[in-house]
């Protein structure tokens, strides 16, 4: 019905959708005094879970090729350290004003396929993504208190490994199925999870209390994590890295919303223009043509 790239923009737009949604399941589970840790270990078994399930009533193997076994433990490593980082700065910031300095990523994923691979940027992408760092800026300076340093530094931790993920997903190649791809993704991310929370000298995940966090726990690990995941994947075959990064914006905008409609975060004049200036810089860069790849002369 619909065509490849359509069907691309569409499985982007869905995918920031539910990845901005992640504040609000966080957050929500935080009240109920669960660490960032905790928060993070059910979010990924819950989606590891689902994910094993659904492979085992598609009949479809769990092996792995050397290959794709060093790809996916590189791309769990990514969206890790990621997800760490990310869901420790919603403990000292908005986590609205936390999503919208996350959007920095589509201009690491454009700066890395420049730099690595040849993909050529021009002036008014340049000048493009000029504008949304800027808008990044504001919302440093804008935030009315909900800004810290320690909070910008964890999410620009974030936005680098979240690029990098993004980068690899298409690089490696791999013949493997979305859903087992965001399995292994998921599963060699568990140790980063695990591992952190050992340092803060927790052994164990804390307990789920009440049916409404566990019901919180579901959410985030479906909705932000499995369908997210899965979607953004299926928009990078589509129409690769950059554009799907930059279908990113809406991101900010959903996580700006939760955070002010549920958890009466502010919404300042200065954030808003930020946010502003960053959309404004994703309009330009999706109504511009793709721009040519640069031609590497060999030795």
């Amino acid at each position: 019905m619909f065509g490849v790239r359509t069907q691309g923009f569409v499985f982007g737009i869905l995918a920031a959708v539910c990845y901005g949604l992640n504040p609000l399941g966080a957050k929500s589970l935080y009240a109920g005094g669960l660490t960032a840790d905790s928060v993070l270990f059910y979010r990924y078994a819950i989606a590891a879970a689902a994910l094993g399930a659904w492979l085992v009533l598609r009949g479809e193997t769990f092996r792995l090729a050397g290959r794709e076994l060093r790809w996916v433990a590189i791309l769990g490593a990514c969206f890790g350290v990621s997800s760490l980082t990310f869901f420790e700065s919603f403990t000292v910031m908005d986590s609205g004003l936390a999503c919208a300095l996350l959007f920095v990523y589509p201009a690491m994923v454009a700066g890395i396929m420049a730099a690595c691979f040849g993909e050529r940027l021009g002036v008014w992408r340049m000048a493009a993504l000029a504008g949304g760092l800027g808008g990044v800026a504001l919302l440093c300076r804008g935030g009315g208190g909900g800004v810290s340093a320690i909070g910008v530094a964890l999410v620009m931790v974030s936005a680098l490994t979240y690029a990098l993920y993004i980068v690899f997903l298409n690089r490696a190649r791999l013949e493997l199925s979305v859903a087992k791809l965001t399995f292994y993704a998921l599963l060699f991310g568990l140790p980063f999870i695990l591992g952190h929370e050992a340092l803060g000298g927790r052994f164990v995940p804390q307990p789920l209390v009440s049916p409404g966090m566990a019901l919180w726990a579901l959410m985030l690990g479906i909705v932000p994590t499995v369908l997210s995941l899965v979607l953004m994947a299926e928009a990078v075959r589509r129409v690769g890295e950059t554009p799907t990064a930059l279908l990113g914006a809406l991101e900010p905008l959903t996580a700006l919303a939760i955070g002010f409609l549920f958890f009466g975060e502010a919404l300042t004049v200065r954030a808003t223009l930020g946010v502003a200036l960053i959309l404004g810089a994703v309009a330009l860069i999706t109504l511009l043509p793709a721009a040519p790849k640069r031609h590497r002369r060999r030795a």
